[in-house]
């Protein structure tokens, strides 16, 4: 196969992955883009330069892509991270790997991180509003987290105590005198053995 035969036939299935998704099958949609990276596969890749690198990841990049939008409806982020990293790790910058590993990392409970990927998605989009949208949504679960922590916390240590009120005080310095007058006077009428 040439190069130009090799991309077309992985562009192939990569279209037919895109059916299957738009059909919601998403194990067929994957299956059909791991045919079309396996086209692509590193020592094809490593052998190519120029306009030919430029096409051939031109289709593995969106596969690499898509196989993470099919993870995450899967529910199985931690590939789903995986499949992004591949394409930052050829375009560190590529918004929808970014926002989808950001994505994936916000389900997983890596708010942080996914923080960092949204933020790094809305510096080359800065007009995206599903970026926007998860960047806020982050911010609500922090602060839910946060007043969820305020509450649990609160009644850790017990309520302060509150000052005995004055009376008491008095009370209790009047026992006392009492007590040191009684011990006083029993010394003082106690017959002394002589």
């Amino acid at each position: 196969m040439t190069v130009e035969e090799r991309i077309e036939a992985a562009d192939r299935r990569k279209i037919e992955g895109n059916e299957y998704f738009k059909e919601k099958k998403f194990e067929e949609a994957m299956q059909q883009y791991e045919m079309a990276i396996a086209y692509m596969g590193d020592d094809f890749m490593f052998q190519l330069f120029g306009k030919y690198r430029d096409m051939a990841l031109a289709v593995k990049n969106p596969c690499h892509l898509n196989m993470a939008a099919c993870l995450i409806k899967l529910k199985r982020f931690d590939e789903a991270i995986a499949q992004c990293t591949i394409v930052l790790s050829e375009d560190e910058n590529n918004v929808k790997a970014l926002f989808r590993r950001g994505k994936a990392r916000a389900e997983l409970g890596q708010t942080e991180s996914a923080r960092e990927d949204f933020l790094k998605a809305k510096k080359y989009a800065p007009g995206d509003k599903e970026i926007q949208r998860e960047l806020r949504l982050l911010a609500e679960h922090d602060k839910a987290v946060y007043l969820k922590q305020k509450e649990l916390y609160k009644g850790l240590f017990g309520p302060r105590p509150e000052p005995k009120p004055k009376a008491s005080n008095f009370l209790l310095l009047v026992w006392r005198w009492l007590a040191s007058l009684i011990g006083y006077l029993v010394k003082l009428f106690k017959p002394k053995n002589e």
